[in-house]
């Protein structure tokens, strides 16, 4: 027997009737592996060692496979054609190793990017070895998050900055705060067009738009006001005016058809035209590659397969008729310089007809799909364009206008554009006029404006500006969108637009103050070009890992002796006039001055008197004291982190202590405002004397470390993880083991 190891069951049903007797095929449900999340589990000082556990859940799934393996022949190893892929079958044969399962059994990568007979079997005929780059790029990749979740996350919690800080999540909040706070900033500019409704001599009626006047070309905000409008109207005169066409330009023009999907412009237009949000976008598109209808979904290539363009061509041919067909194939140039060129563009399977048996989400996204691919491969759309000057006979001036007709449909045929997209080109019918042909002046249509800020963001344009600056990968977009939602870092109205959060706007300030690279575009983008390198076997991972992680080190512990005080000057100053637009912010109450306050129930504004003056207002402008009173007296309890481990508890069993995560020390008539680093350090020495932790080694049970303490409440004692206890001397670590699994044991019987 043959097994063949793919990640989703839906893909396992589809290829097993491909493959038929002889063979067995069992999904891996995805990751089977992941780091032990746990601190210490990336050894940095260790040629970053990785600590690697099969994922919670996926227990009965790993001895569902190893069953099978023990009694497979061969056994080819089908994840997706990604990095991630890649990873999942490196996971997949480590674990498969370390069960000894292997001897006397052969072991084959396969991959195909499109789920149809032909293309399993084509792939099975030509096996290879995991690919030792791709899966150095992974370990870097997960051990750059895993090391800023470790770091910063924790920063962030103790202050309640945040819930956490991911590499390329951060980014993208701060991309919305950035754009937000140039929307506040944004100052509206007020200007007029002048428009006119003329006629020709067959007295047929348009539009055309003043240009010139008096020798100066007008610009979009040359005319600043009504009052420079109504003059140029005066000087010109009251209509009907006798006009002249002075200026004919007449031109064909060609519309070339876009470029099959990538990932990212699949989910910018099923944004645009489907409303899907990129979750939906890519779970349907996962949908449609595992029933064998499209490629593969994730994909910064704008390339075809030949068989593929020659398949469409045929389809255009038959359909349409050689008008719409060019005698060469389109080709497409992929933008982005990291694409793997061996794979195609999103496209579907087959083209002789759209899918059938397909409804809801799916047939609504492998249409836009179908039509895309067929579209990219036809002729040009063809349009002519008029454009006529007219000058009034008694003046300086020229009015102008533009008319555009489709005079062959090309790939438009079946891709509408102009009916379906945004930025269609309105046709416009003109007469036919000829140079000296008279023209009346019938009517002026003054028009005021103001100038725009710039648009919020949405998740397709978002996810183009991503792309457009290096960072993120097919595979992530989806991802990000989703979890900066789910964080509560931004929110989205009625149009689909992100609006930061208060969290939004407090962590980009925190980050973009003390960890500016890790929010920097350019840091990221390079960060995302590095990956690319060592998936290409131009960088070294550990290179790459030491570039990064060294100077990433020397930030977050450069963060960690910063005051709250200090950081919520910072937030202070980051939003304040986004929280105070009309520069006031004395409390109307007391006098005092308001400002920014955080607690892990979210922050809100209150006056710097407190508790004198309890004066606070919920970030949003609602005004609810009550409410916001529990809010402060919660606070007034939260820990501090003071820096070098050290944290301060205002409120403890018996008063306020300090601690370092191993010792307590009582920090009695201490306050948030009165406790600093040095104290705090000064009270735990004389508490303990110097006495430290010494770590026993690793329970086998549990995977975590034993640590035995010479000194506490109640004397010397032993802990491992939550679990605590109490001995007389340092134990081997034979007995430790005991005493902590039979205290575990005792407490669940309980």
């Amino acid at each position: 027997m043959n097994l063949l190891i793919v990640e989703s069951p839906s893909k396992a049903k589809t290829i097993e009737k491909y493959l038929g007797a002889g063979w067995k095929v069992i999904a891996s449900v995805g990751h089977v592996r992941d780091l032990v999340p746990e601190n210490g589990s990336v050894d940095t000082k260790n040629d970053f060692k990785m600590r690697w556990q099969i994922m919670p859940g996926k227990e009965k799934q790993i001895k569902q496979i190893v069953d099978l393996v023990k009694k497979a022949d061969a056994i080819y190893l089908a994840s997706d054609p990604d990095r991630e892929g890649e990873a999942i079958a490196w996971h997949l044969l480590d674990i498969l190793k370390s069960k000894r399962v292997l001897a006397g059994k052969q072991v084959y990568r396969v991959a195909f990017h499109e789920i149809t007979k032909n293309a399993v079997l084509a792939a099975i005929k030509e096996p290879r070895e995991i690919d030792s780059n791709l899966v150095d790029a992974y370990i870097v990749r997960r051990a750059l998050d895993y090391l800023i979740g470790f770091s910063v996350s924790p920063l962030l919690w103790r202050r309640n900055l945040g819930k956490s800080a991911g590499r390329v999540q951060s980014v993208a909040v701060k991309l919305v705060v950035d754009r937000e706070r140039e929307i506040e900033a944004f100052r509206p500019q007020e200007y007029w067009s002048l428009g006119a409704e003329v006629s020709d001599k067959n007295a047929f009626n348009f539009n055309a738009s003043l240009t010139k006047f008096d020798g100066k070309k007008i610009e979009k905000t040359t005319l600043e006001n009504k009052e420079i409008v109504d003059s140029i109207m005066q000087k010109i005169g009251t209509p009907v005016i006798s006009a002249s066409v002075c200026n004919i330009e007449k031109k064909k023009t060609q519309r070339h058809a876009f470029a099959p999907f990538t990932t990212s412009t699949l989910q910018q237009e099923a944004a645009r035209k489907l409303f899907f949000s990129s979750k939906r976008t890519m779970a349907t598109a996962q949908h449609l590659y595992e029933q064998g209808f499209i490629t593969y979904m994730r994909t910064d290539a704008t390339n075809l397969s030949v068989d593929a363009v020659s398949e469409i061509r045929e389809y255009i041919k038959k359909t349409y008729g050689d008008k719409f067909l060019p005698k060469q194939p389109n080709i497409y140039v992929t933008k982005s310089k990291n694409a793997q060129e061996a794979h195609e563009a999103i496209r579907p399977t087959h083209f002789d007809e759209p899918a059938k048996g397909l409804s809801g989400d799916e047939e609504k996204l492998y249409n836009l799909i179908w039509k895309r691919t067929i579209a990219c491969q036809m002729t040009n759309a063809e349009f002519d364009s008029c454009a006529v000057d007219i000058k009034p006979n008694n003046v300086d001036a020229v009015f102008h206008s533009v008319g555009t007709t489709c005079t062959f449909d090309g790939f438009m045929k079946v891709y509408n554009e102009t009916k379906d997209d945004d930025d269609g080109e309105e046709s416009v019918k003109l007469p036919s006029l000829n140079v000296g042909d008279v023209i009346n002046i019938n009517k002026f249509l003054p028009e005021q404006h103001f100038t725009q800020p710039p648009a919020r963001f949405t998740e397709a344009s978002l996810v183009k500006k991503l792309e457009e600056l290096g960072i993120g990968r097919p595979s992530t977009y989806a991802t990000i969108m989703s979890t900066i939602v789910d964080r509560n870092y931004v929110e989205q109205d009625k149009q689909h637009r992100f609006h930061p959060t208060s969290a939004g706007w407090i962590i980009s300030a925190y980050l973009s103050k003390y960890f500016t690279e890790l929010v920097d575009v350019n840091f990221t983008a390079k960060t995302e070009d590095t990956l690319d390198d060592v998936s290409n076997g131009k960088n070294d991972k550990l290179t790459a890992l030491n570039e990064f992680w060294t100077p990433t080190n020397e930030t977050i512990e450069a963060a960690r002796g910063i005051k709250t005080s200090e950081i919520i000057d910072v937030i202070n100053d980051f939003m304040s006039k986004h929280l105070f637009p009309d520069g006031q912010t004395k409390c109307p109450k007391c006098g005092g001055e308001l400002g920014i306050k955080l607690s892990k129930y979210g922050a809100f504004i209150g006056c710097n008197k407190y508790p004198e003056c309890d004066y606070t207002v919920k970030i949003g402008g609602d005004n609810t004291p009550e409410k916001i009173d529990e809010v402060i007296d919660k606070a007034a309890t939260e820990p501090v982190d003071l820096g070098d481990g050290i944290t301060f508890y205002p409120k403890g069993k018996f008063g306020p202590y300090v601690s370092n995560g191993a010792k307590n020390a009582s920090a009695k008539g201490y306050t948030v405002d009165t406790i600093t680093l040095d104290i705090a350090k000064d009270l735990l020495d004389k508490k303990t004397s110097g006495a430290t932790a010494v770590d026993l080694g690793e329970n086998p049970a549990t995977k975590q470390k034993i640590l035995f303490y010479p000194s506490g409440r109640y004397g010397p004692y032993i802990s491992s993880g939550r679990v605590n206890v109490s001995v007389k001397t340092q134990p081997d670590l034979d007995t430790a083991i005991e005493l902590i699994n039979n205290k575990k044991t005792v407490k669940k019987g309980k």
